[in-house]
């Protein structure tokens, strides 16, 4: 989705004092702001500009550095936007993610689902060197039907099982939710248990051709159930927008790097659209 970039970036540091909260100002240390390196990896994951791109496009944005309160001499230099996506820890993306999806209206329906990203283009010699076999990382995410907007996100490098992710996810939004919609890999009797527990109407299919299974799957569907795609949706548009692949080498920077592009995609439709 093309938006208007210099939206954007007010939309980041916005969001981004919201979600750092009380932590949002420079540290004890000295140097930037909070706020700004999360909105800078905002921009640089946007535009998709290597570490190395970011402060040299930015020397030539006055309105964007004029948003981040930079000077054209006293940017960054790429090797502190590098390691500040090591020391700004995964809730501070999880909270970008969580503050982003309250800025669009909530209609208690959610879908869930699983994809996959790609980590083998991060880089096969350090993938070699550091003995690490895992070629996709499995992706869970919870979308509300409306607004589309990326509620929760899950991600693992073992691939567990749907009806291991899903009551996990579930369980950390239940408050909000009224009913969830997922496919059959996400049915269990033990996971729809748990989802009457927490109050959210289980819309999963079941397995089988039995006539009583057939007509339960009928009633899912009459309940809501086709509105599980929006779920692939989100995702698919994360893919086309922002990539299918993770470019960070350390498991745990890629797993930030993935939260990061869906609390993008809830930001890029709050933007003027080009």
């Amino acid at each position: 989705m093309e938006v208007d970039l210099l939206d954007f970036v007010e939309q980041c540091r916005h969001l981004a004092k919201q979600a750092l909260g009380k932590y949002a100002g420079e540290p004890a240390s000295g140097g930037f702001a909070r706020w700004v390196h999360v909105v800078l990896h905002c921009f640089r994951l946007e535009e998709g500009h290597s570490y190395r791109e970011t402060p040299n496009r930015l020397e030539y944005m006055t309105e964007i550095r004029d948003v981040l309160g930079l000077d054209q001499d006293d940017l960054p230099e790429f090797t502190t936007i590098y390691k500040s996506f090591d020391r700004l820890k995964m809730w501070v993306w999880r909270a970008l993610l969580r503050v982003s999806a309250q800025q669009h209206p909530h209609s208690g329906h959610a879908a869930l689902d699983s994809t996959f990203f790609d980590r083998r283009s991060a880089s096969s010699y350090y993938r070699q060197r550091s003995g690490s076999t895992v070629q996709t990382l499995k992706v869970t995410t919870l979308t509300d039907v409306e607004s589309l907007a990326v509620l929760d996100v899950h991600i693992s490098a073992r691939w567990k099982h749907d009806t291991k992710t899903g009551p996990q996810v579930v369980r950390r939004n239940a408050d909000d939710l009224l009913s969830v919609a997922a496919d059959k890999a996400f049915h269990n009797w033990i996971t729809k248990y748990e989802f009457y527990a927490l109050g959210v109407d289980p819309l999963i299919l079941q397995r089988g051709s039995k006539p009583l299974t057939v007509g339960h799957n009928a009633l899912i569907r009459a309940k809501g159930y086709s509105q599980r795609w929006m779920a692939e949706t989100s995702y698919s548009t994360t893919k086309r927008s922002l990539g299918d692949a993770v470019r960070a080498l350390g498991w745990y920077r890629q797993f930030r790097e993935i939260v990061l592009m869906f609390a993008i995609i809830n930001i890029e439709s709050l933007c003027e659209p080009l």
